[in-house]
């Protein structure tokens, strides 16, 4: 059996900043069929994310494409790998089974075959999160933010720390970690409205819009008057060098992107290797690959910190596969605050369609026997009657009461008549 699979690929190498015309959505036919001793994994895409990094593997030639697996260049016309949340739809092996929710290497598509070695894995079905998160804060994203900061700058409460890309999926996240330690927090960003949402939603103490800066080193002088301690730096450029000419001796610096350089190789810093050399500045660049053994404990305190309410999760989420290329040329203009995630495919998409035939047999039927009803439910596994005539009506068939209307429909329009009845073509 075949399906069709809408995907996106670069129609040649991308060597300075992308555009739409850069990119287009091919389709292939795709076997759903898998041999009994095969290993490969047939996924549908549900959520996958969006990321700068990606923009170095379209290029013709970049050192990044040889250091990593995951960072290998893209073949114009081929499908790009990115990480994402999808539901298993074949499988003969034992750790996967059909239904699977999982998070792994899929595809900027509507479907990904994973072969055997490739980083896919269930999600906990007792972490009751969107699914979203399972691609931004409890995906690469927050790990980044979590190993990189407290791995690789090692913080101590009372610290100044410096963010630069503050709202973005890294930044927002590092900050709030930064405030949870105890620290004294300065982010930057690109538009006072993020300035604001630093501030007045994430709790940041201070923030500024580089933008409206006539000078970087003296806006950073401003917020940190006794100098910074941690600077994790997301943007590199002219503000690298503006943070280090502010660096408090034995100050540390973590290189998580150079998002300035990606597209513009003229924006490299040029810092001051004599504020370096005497202040005695650590400057460390990662790769979350690289701190994957701190996995457990990111894991088991950024649950904590969600579960409480300590940490926000916020992200930007665009709809269908032809969005994935508006929505990565975005993350280098600076449309979106958070995580830009892409949502591939509606998982309750089918559920509503069920609930509302569902809806359709209770409002509708002028008799209905207990045992089809019964029967009925069981087999579309309806909990919720989603949305019928902008309402929502819960189905709850441990309540006699419910189950009694639905055995005598006639005493269901004498006691609810205001229930509309829902057209035969709604259904």
């Amino acid at each position: 059996m075949e399906v069709k699979n809408k995907y996106v690929a670069i129609k040649a190498n991308i060597n300075g900043a992308p555009e739409e015309s850069d990119f287009e959505i091919k389709v292939e036919n795709l076997s759903r069929i898998v041999e009994p001793e095969s290993k490969e994994v047939v996924i549908k895409n549900l959520l996958v994310s969006i990321d700068p990094y990606q923009i170095n593997r379209m290029k013709s030639q970049s050192s990044s494409q040889t250091s990593i697996s995951y960072a290998t260049a893209i073949t114009p016309g081929e499908v790009i790998d990115t990480y994402g949340v999808g539901r298993v739809l074949v499988s003969h092996r034992p750790d996967f089974k059909k239904g699977d929710l999982v998070a792994g290497l899929l595809t900027w598509g509507e479907y990904t075959i994973v072969k055997e070695g490739s980083l896919l894995s269930k999600l906990d079905p007792n972490l009751a999160f969107p699914l979203s998160y399972h691609v931004g804060v409890l995906g690469f994203s927050g790990l980044a933010a979590y190993s990189g900061f407290f791995e690789v700058c090692k913080p101590k409460p009372g610290e100044k720390v410096f963010v630069s890309a503050a709202s973005g999926s890294i930044g927002h996240l590092v900050g709030q970690y930064a405030k949870l330690l105890g620290c004294y927090v300065v982010g930057s960003a690109g538009s006072q409205e993020k300035v604001n949402f630093l501030t007045e939603k994430l709790g940041f103490d201070n923030a500024f819009n580089y933008k409206q800066e006539a000078n970087l080193k003296s806006a950073l002088k401003r917020c940190f008057p006794k100098g910074i301690d941690v600077y994790f730096n997301n943007v590199r450029g002219k503000m690298l060098e503006a943070a280090l000419a502010n660096m408090d001796s034995l100050g540390t610096v973590a290189i998580c992107g150079v998002i300035s350089e990606y597209t513009n190789a003229s924006t490299r810093a040029s810092p001051e290797m004599l504020d370096i050399v005497y202040k005695r500045i650590s400057i460390q660049g990662f790769l979350t690959a690289d701190l994957m053994t701190v996995y457990a404990d990111f894991l088991s305190k950024t649950v904590e910190y969600l579960q409480d309410g300590k940490l926000k999760a916020i992200e930007d989420i665009s709809q269908g596969v032809e969005s994935i290329p508006s929505a990565f040329i975005g993350l280098f203009n600076g449309d979106s605050i958070g995580k830009k995630i892409v949502k591939v495919a509606d998982e309750r998409k089918k559920e509503k369609e069920d609930s509302r035939l569902l809806a359709y047999l209770f409002m509708n039927s002028p008799t209905i026997s207990y045992l089809y009803f019964f029967q009925v439910v069981i087999h579309l596994n309806i909990h919720l009657l989603h949305q019928v005539k902008e309402q929502v009506y819960v189905l709850c068939l441990s309540d006699p009461c419910l189950v009694f209307l639905f055995i005598c429909p006639g005493l269901k329009q004498t006691l609810c008549p205001s229930l509309p009845t829902m057209p035969q073509s709604q259904i």
